[in-house]
């Protein structure tokens, strides 16, 4: 299924983890933040690999 919408609740270290991952779609900013009007389905793999391996388990994505 394709992901419609991605986003980090709280609670972020600003690791860099997501962002090593997938930097399209993820920057640091002292916390990490997702980058607006990107194409969610050109990253799907990115995406989950990285909500997968955030050590604070904060990046969500809905399909």
């Amino acid at each position: 299924m394709a992901i419609k919408k991605v986003w980090i609740e709280e609670g972020c270290t600003g690791c860099g983890l997501c962002a090593s991952i997938c930097p399209e779609m993820f920057k640091i900013d002292a916390i990490a933040y997702v980058i607006e009007d990107i194409n969610y389905a050109d990253y799907t793999s990115k995406i989950k690999e990285a909500a997968e391996c955030c050590p604070r388990v904060v990046i969500k994505y809905s399909e």
